[in-house]
């Protein structure tokens, strides 16, 4: 089986008080325990981490973040504390409360809380920020990077997805039978039209390299479908079900739960219509999904959210507070397998991959982002 077919990618709570509860979206959860019913003995060291308003049941960025700071805290023996954000309302006095609890490095997932995260470490120096999909420099959109973060304690973890998308955008040009593929968002941040922009530039070049004219449809490169929100909800559904209409029969929803509406979408049409997801491996954190996914834009977060704790624990004093960037290079970005379809794509277009990440690593197919300008 082709290396590109098997890659995957590295793809609550106790009681505070009655105050923080009514300030936070949840209360900080005291998680000892290392997932089999033990517990491990707590140490000095206190990992934490706040999620944006998707909560950590997303199957996504929230839950993969998550995932790396439990097995961090597991394998260091140390208790961790995580608090989930119900709106943009919560991530100030969330991460407030976490810096109560004396936590040695809080975890903050998503540009929506770079504001946040920058204020509370201005106030607090001596903690240790890693903050998610926002470089904490300039704006708090996710804009601007510089490769140095406004604020010295802040650490961000940056993922150069355009460049995985890229890789699913071919993909999806090669499988398309109607000659049109589809993407729609959540809200046109760059954190989610990363996701675009790739996606976009991958079926370009399947149509400059195979004489196609595949049209893309939900993003022009600058203007583009966007639900508005975060939520599996109609309006996710209504714009699933709009690209649909424009003959798409591949769909890549880019926002966490908002990929439920495709689901609900191509259901309703009754149409042989693949979906690709991102983030995490749909097919594996999402079973309802494994009948039209086709893959998945991954982005490792995981594995560099673990990374990122483990070091604040064993290098202290000498923690490395420049951006992580994850690339196709150094695998914090990817594609996962085509699973159910595996024998439904052309039997080469995984060696083609294969081919094209090379490019793409070693600069002779460029692609376009935010991180990269």
């Amino acid at each position: 089986m082709n290396k590109m077919r098997k890659a995957a990618g590295g793809g609550a709570a106790a009681l505070l008080t009655a105050a923080l509860l009514t300030a936070c979206g949840s209360a900080p959860d005291d998680s000892s325990d290392g997932g089999d019913g033990s517990t491990t003995a707590a140490s000095d060291f206190l990992p934490c981490i706040v999620s944006d308003a998707g909560g950590f049941d997303d199957k996504s960025f929230n839950q993969l973040s998550f995932e790396g700071v439990q097995q961090a805290a597991d394998e260091l023996g140390t208790d961790f504390k995580d608090v989930e954000s119900n709106s943009e309302n919560d991530y100030a006095p969330n991460i407030d409360s976490l810096v109560s609890e004396g936590c040695d490095v809080i975890v903050t997932v998503g540009f929506a809380l770079a504001a946040a995260t920058k204020e509370a470490a201005a106030a607090n120096p001596d903690i240790k920020f890693v903050l998610i999909d926002d470089a904490a420099d300039g704006g708090d959109d996710g804009q601007t990077f510089d490769g140095k973060a406004d604020q010295p304690n802040i650490k961000p973890l940056l993922y150069d997805t355009a460049q995985a998308a890229f890789l699913a955008g071919y993909a999806a040009a090669d499988y398309s039978k109607t000659g049109v593929v589809g993407t729609y968002g959540g809200q046109p941040y760059p954190t989610v039209t990363i996701f675009m922009d790739g996606f976009k530039q991958g079926v370009d070049y399947y149509n400059q390299e195979n004489s196609k004219d595949i049209k893309v449809v939900g993003w022009d490169g600058k203007n583009g479908s966007f639900t508005g929100g975060f939520e599996a909800n109609e309006k996710a559904t209504n714009t699933a079900k709009q690209l649909i209409d424009q003959d798409a029969d591949v769909l890549l929803p880019v926002g966490g739960p908002i990929y439920q509406g495709a689901l609900t979408a191509i259901a309703d049409s009754g149409k042989d219509i693949a979906m690709l997801g991102v983030d995490a491996d749909l097919f594996e954190t999402d079973p309802n999904t494994q009948d039209v996914v086709m893959t998945s834009v991954l982005k490792n977060m995981k594995v560099s959210t673990y990374e990122a704790v483990m070091s604040a624990e064993s290098d202290a004093d000498n923690f490395d507070f420049t951006p992580y960037v994850g690339t196709l290079e150094n695998d914090g970005v990817g594609i996962a397998p085509f699973h159910n379809f595996d024998g439904k794509v052309n039997p080469d277009l995984a060696d083609k991959l294969d081919t094209i990440k090379q490019g793409i690593i070693d600069g002779s197919i460029p692609v376009n982002s935010y991180l990269n300008q």
